[in-house]
């Protein structure tokens, strides 16, 4: 062999090796997705992950929050989780599952430019949008409701719905947002001796107030917006004692079977791509520079009901029964 011909060789070996490590990380195989996102959203998010990474196949399972979570620690308890990557509406969930170490610590996210409270301090969740729990109203409705304390009022004798925490994580972290203000239980009891009625989750808000069943509904912001974007005669309001918020926490479960493609998804929802891509949607995006959607304010005009994390999910059982014993399960 000449020379020229070992340096050659030499040059195409030294090229292979520095491939290779890239190529091993380019994510593939099945990824296992359970999620609180609704269905076309959901679809929507798989799609456009995809396009980026064909090689991974993604099965994905929607359910609410709360359901999602039960089967989640069902699996766990018969020692056989299935999700590979979690995508809830709920923080307090995410802090249950971070404490009995069932999440996996991912350091090296991509969260530079996140605002305080997207991310969690060990890197093991991380906020991947902004929603807000406001009021939707009929547009046929006399009364035009600014505040929480107006839901109460004799205007809105049993024309309230509400979407349960026992199914929700949105109405989950709203009660304990709730219970956590002045606003307290009161309001809740108020509420129950007005008339008020819980359903399953927010599209069963949506599809009472939009249908004409009930005047006035406590709903996800993004949810009533995008209803009254197609025509559907409602609007929707931030109230003036203030809003709470999720931030559609996403992780990746420490038994996952593909952790390189559930890094991967992590990383997309966390990107400039999948922070305009939730825009798109409708969402409010977690990402200071990605502009919201149009008629949405950006998150610091927002007024927010402060949450400790900690004591609602100290408190999260307690809530939970004192939402059943008021609405019932």
């Amino acid at each position: 062999m000449t020379t020229s011909i070992r340096r050659i060789a030499a040059i195409a070996g030294a090229i292979a090796l520095l491939a290779a490590p890239a190529l091993a990380q380019t994510p593939g195989g099945r990824l296992v997705l359970y999620t609180s996102q609704p269905d076309t959203d959901a679809q929507q998010t798989v799609d456009a992950f995809r396009q980026k990474h064909p090689g991974v196949e993604v099965q994905w399972t929607r359910g609410g929050t709360t359901e999602v979570i039960n089967r989640l620690r069902a699996e766990i308890q018969a020692g056989s989780p299935q999700a590979d990557v979690l995508l809830i509406a709920d923080a307090v969930a995410m802090q249950s599952l971070k404490r009995d170490n069932h999440l996996m610590r991912f350091p090296e996210a991509p969260v530079g430019g996140f605002p305080d409270g997207f991310v969690d301090a060990d890197r093991t969740y991380f906020g991947t949008k902004l929603i807000s729990n406001g009021i939707v109203f009929s547009t046929r409705a006399t009364m035009k409701p600014q505040s929480w304390a107006d839901l109460v009022k004799p205007e809105a004798r049993n024309q309230l719905t509400m979407a349960s925490p026992l199914y929700s994580g949105a109405a989950a972290i709203h009660m304990a947002a709730v219970l956590q203000s002045p606003l307290g239980i009161g309001w809740y009891e108020q509420a129950q001796r007005n008339g008020a009625i819980a359903v399953r989750g927010n599209g069963g808000v949506v599809t009472a107030v939009s249908g004409g069943e009930k005047l006035y509904g406590v709903l996800v912001d993004f949810w009533a917006i995008r209803e009254k974007r197609k025509g559907v005669p409602i609007d929707f309001v931030y109230p003036s004692e203030g809003v709470s918020v999720i931030t559609e926490p996403v992780a990746i479960l420490r038994t996952a079977r593909n952790p390189d493609a559930a890094k991967a998804f992590v990383s997309f929802l966390l990107s400039r791509e999948g922070q305009e891509l939730a825009v798109r949607q409708g969402y409010m995006p977690g990402h200071p520079d990605v502009a919201p959607p149009e008629g949405m304010p950006r998150p610091s005009q927002l007024k927010i009901l402060p949450l400790d994390d900690a004591k609602a999910l100290a408190d999260d059982e307690a809530i939970k029964r004192r939402f059943a014993d008021l609405f019932g399960g």
